[in-house]
Order: C-alpha cells, then structure tokens, then sequence
C-alpha cells in the first residue's frame, strides 16, 4: 500500500472533531481540486505491507483511526484487509473519500466522510454515490463562496442524504457570506472550521 504518512493528533472536521486520531494517510488522488491542501499526498508514498501499518497502529494503540489520502478508495484491494484488522480490534474508523470511487466494499468496516466538490473546488464528484451513505456517514462540502453554498444546497434538495451534512470553508475565505447562507436558507448542514487549523496541529 502506499503510504504517505501515519501520525497521531486530533480529528479536526466532522462528527468526531476533537477526538485523538490516528491519521493513516494513503497517497495518491486521482483529482487536483484548487485549494488541496495536502498536495504532497497526491502522489508518491512508501510502499509498506499490511503487517507494518498494523504495527504503526498497535503501537498507538488507538481506539478510533482516520483513513485519509489523497484519495484512499484507489488502494481499496489493499485497504480492506487493514480495516478488517482494525475493525475486529474494535476500533472506529472513518474513511475520508473525494465522492469519485464506489467504496461500497468498504462499508461494512467504516464510517465515511464523503467530500463532494464544489465548483470552486475545479472537479466534480460522482454524486450517485450518496445513494450508498447510511445515517452514521458523513457529507463535507467545502464551500468558498455563495455560488459554492448554492451548488450543495440543491444538491441537499434533490438528493436523499442520510449522513449529517457539514459545511466547511476554505481556509482564508470570507466566512461571513457562508453563515448568511446556511441562515437565510435554513439549511440542515453543520457550519465548521477545521479545527487542527485553528489550534496549529497536524
């Protein structure tokens, strides 16, 4: 599996902000969205074996972990049996996904974030995926602007989301039009700021 990198800090966005993590970062992404701002994942990576990211994980001891990428779902052939191994440890797990690949397989293990593209964002995601999400998964649109908030906010109306819907603003926007949005529209959606950006963590 190709691994960029594994380290231990708080969960800074969706329903588990602020819980201690561990971050399983997989390289590789098939999208160059404008305002990533984890570039040095998307490609590249260390090659390492099942058993020597399980004995990363044992060691910290977690009891809740994070897989993130770049865009993990690639790797899912490789990714399966690392969540099967955590999963029958009991461990929580969240899976950050683009909304590109069908990570169907992967359900039954995680929890999923899926983060759907806005248009300031350059790429799209496969929105016929949010048929899959179930009441414990999670939606992110990260929204730089107000033609950002109408994009999701008619894809919240014209799709069944289960999952709690959050709205996350691009780092350095102007915050201000976004929450008038969420107000004026009385949106279902949880406004949030990323957290580990905040309180200069990882």
């Amino acid at each position: 599996m190709k691994i960029a990198e594994i380290f231990k800090s708080l969960q800074g966005e969706g329903k588990n902000q602020g819980k201690p993590c561990l971050f399983i970062r997989l390289a590789g992404c098939n999208l160059h969205c404008r305002w990533c701002d984890t570039e040095y994942a998307q490609s590249g990576g260390t090659d390492m074996s099942l058993d020597i990211i399980l004995e990363h994980a044992w060691r910290q001891n977690p009891s809740y972990v994070c897989i993130t990428g770049g865009e993990p779902v690639l790797q899912a052939d490789d990714l399966e049996p690392l969540l099967a191994s955590l999963h029958r440890r009991g461990i929580a797990i969240d899976i950050e996904t683009n909304g590109t690949v069908d990570f169907t397989r992967l359900l039954p293990y995680a929890s999923v974030s899926m983060d759907v593209k806005c248009p300031s964002s350059g790429e799209q995601s496969n929105l016929a995926l949010l048929d899959l999400l179930r009441p414990q998964d999670m939606v992110k649109f990260v929204v730089n602007d107000e033609t950002d908030c109408q994009y999701a906010s008619d894809i919240i109306s014209t799709h069944r989301i289960q999952g709690e819907i959050f709205f996350s603003p691009v780092s350095g926007c102007d915050y201000r039009p976004i929450i008038r949005f969420i107000l004026v529209n009385n949106l279902p959606v949880r406004f949030q700021v990323q957290l580990h950006k905040l309180i200069g963590v990882k």
